[in-house]
């Protein structure tokens, strides 16, 4: 049987922090952009929230209706992606932090 697909929305704060964690622009070097991640990372992160958001760890503890999925990237190192189920069974974005050390 599979999984229920809920619907996932992004809110504006994701996309605020790729914006002060990546560049405007794709760098000289291939270092990645915000639209990058956008474009390419980004979907992914709402698939499995959308369809996997019961087996992604808690975020806080306690807390089941918050969840994170910690993943490596195609563009950056790893990155967190927080999210958050509400009350009509949806789900929002609510935050990604990128770590590229």
């Amino acid at each position: 049987m599979a999984a229920e697909r809920r619907v996932v929305r992004v809110s504006s704060a994701p996309f605020d922090q790729l914006d002060s964690q990546l560049r405007a622009e794709r760098g000289a070097g291939g270092e990645p952009s915000a639209h990058d991640f956008v474009v390419i990372e980004l979907p992914v992160v709402v698939e499995r929230f959308a369809i996997d958001f019961e087996s992604l760890p808690e975020a806080l503890e306690g807390m089941p209706s918050v969840r994170m999925l910690l993943a490596p990237g195609l563009l950056v190192r790893a990155f967190a992606a927080f999210g958050t189920l509400l009350d009509d069974d949806s789900i929002e974005l609510v935050g990604i932090t990128i770590d590229d050390a």
